[in-house]
């Protein structure tokens, strides 16, 4: 088995892709030791204690190393416990699914819909999930829809789109501007 690397636009960040399916459907993102003991694998990463982030895609794992650490030195590391995971054929969560697990967002603001705007949002959503989620997935991270109101849309960013700094940018002057051209209604997008 060979695994791939790829840079992501945050330095920080590095995307592993295994070559299979990681999640079978949706994202995890895990920003904690804590959070991480319901994977094994991710827990395996937090273990290196140079791991600040690790993020599970369709078929990527992205991995946050922390400020100071250098991926010569941790990528080596990373790419052994991913090796070890997947040809063991060892499951992704403790339980083996992920179907038991709630997976709150850091902040659990309700930035709410408004029943009124259902056709805007369900413009929105639509454009979320078929031309700017695959976008950021290729960087090794997603974006969540939280919400629409007044004009604005918030989005979450997560994995290596987290804490990125080119994130700002990517929400100001990508998100905004397509989400403005095809909804008019839209007049800024602000991350959540």
């Amino acid at each position: 088995m060979y695994i791939e690397t790829e840079a992501t636009p945050n330095p920080a960040t590095l995307k592993f892709l295994p070559g299979r399916q990681v999640m079978a459907a949706g994202t995890r993102e895990f920003t904690s030791p804590e959070e991480a003991e319901v994977s094994p694998l991710a827990q395996a990463l937090f273990d290196l204690g140079d791991v600040t982030g690790v993020f599970f895609g369709q078929g990527f794992v992205s991995v946050t190393a922390a400020p100071g650490v250098e991926w010569s030195d941790l990528k080596p590391q990373v790419v052994s416990i991913l090796l070890d995971h997947f040809v063991s054929e060892a499951p992704l969560f403790a339980g083996s699914d992920a179907s038991g697990f709630s997976v709150p967002l850091e902040d659990d603001a309700d930035y709410g819909d408004d029943p009124a705007d259902a056709d805007i949002v369900e413009q929105i959503k639509d454009l979320i999930e078929t031309r700017v989620r695959p976008a950021v997935a290729n960087d090794g991270g997603d974006i969540v829809y939280r919400g629409y109101r007044d004009g604005v849309v918030y989005l979450a960013m997560q994995g290596a789109c987290s804490g990125c700094p080119s994130s700002s940018a990517t929400l100001k002057h990508g998100i905004e501007s397509l989400l403005k051209h095809y909804v008019p209604e839209v007049t800024e997008v602000r991350a959540a």
